[in-house]
């Protein structure tokens, strides 16, 4: 099991480089991703967007990195470089979809598309990673699904499962979460984990532990989990946290970095290939941890 990101960053350097089309790469941020990640021989990297801006910005940048990245110019039409970047996907020509100056609704519109996008049945959602001293932990979802129901959240289960497996965690260990382990029709959340619990017990699927409704103390410490009675195989030892709506898995993963200052990546599953949707605000550490993580999911 890869327990942290230096581990992480281990694995995927041994494994064959992966390429990243990046979809409106005429931003600084985007173009100093792809040198991190051919830097650190993790990805190469294709450039979608405003050539004359690319390539002047690394003449005057990076001048070591100029000709290093093949470049398909869309100019500065934003929904040209979505389209051109899913159409590289589907031709097999990239692993990794990533988000340059390109706004997240255009880029979700073309991978949706459904004569040329990228869907594959599966909802799509976002997984954080978060390295705890002890271990890495999986949360979802924070930034897509606005209050899912129960099909959602299964599909949102899978989706992170996904990412928990290429981390080299066989079964992991799902905690639905709410406020309380008691079931009460009006808590919604109480009522959606424990009709989850039972459809993944009943269907026997056994590429995870699924349990809920946990309450965040009792789903992530044994010693909580103990006082409180709680006998659970997953309780005190949660590998993945379902929030129950965006709110609550937005406002966890933001605190994580701004109050815990533990280090992040995330990746959006659900579709052909890893969906990396960084923010304005990621490091380039979060940026290359992300990419580095599309590279272990694709």
């Amino acid at each position: 099991m890869i327990k942290n990101f230096n581990l992480m960053m281990e694995k995927v350097r041994d494994k064959d480089n992966r390429t990243v089309v990046i979809a409106a790469a005429h931003s600084e941020s985007a173009i100093k991703a792809a040198i991190l990640a051919k830097k650190e021989g993790i990805a190469e990297s294709l450039l979608v967007g405003d050539k004359q801006f690319i390539e002047k910005y690394l003449v005057e940048k990076f001048p070591e990195f100029v000709n290093k990245f093949k470049i398909i110019d869309t100019g500065h039409n934003l929904d040209l470089a979505a389209l051109k970047s899913v159409e590289i996907i589907r031709e097999g020509k990239a692993d990794i979809l990533l988000k340059g100056k390109c706004p997240t609704a255009i880029l979700i519109k073309a991978v949706l598309d459904r004569d040329k996008g990228l869907r594959t049945g599966e909802i799509l959602s976002d997984v954080v990673v978060y390295e705890h001293p002890e271990r890495l932990v999986l949360m979802s979802d924070g930034g897509i699904n606005l209050l899912p129901d129960i099909n959602e959240k299964i599909s949102i289960i899978n989706n992170a499962v996904k990412v928990g497996h290429a981390l080299e965690n066989k079964k992991p260990k799902v905690a639905l979460l709410a406020a309380v382990e008691v079931i009460n029709p009006k808590m919604p959340a109480t009522v959606d984990a424990d009709n989850i619990k039972k459809r993944f017990i009943s269907e026997n699927i056994t590429n995870c532990l699924v349990d809920g409704p946990l309450a965040f103390d009792n789903a992530v410490s044994i010693k909580a989990a103990k006082a409180k009675g709680i006998t659970s195989a997953v309780g005190g030892s949660a590998d993945i946290l379902i929030m129950p709506n965006i709110e609550a898995g937005n406002i966890f993963g933001k605190s994580l970095t701004y109050y815990c200052n533990y280090k992040v990546a995330h990746v959006v599953m659900g579709a052909k290939v890893p969906i990396l949707i960084a923010s304005r605000v990621d490091t380039a550490e979060t940026k290359l941890l992300s990419i580095a993580l599309g590279v272990l999911c694709s």
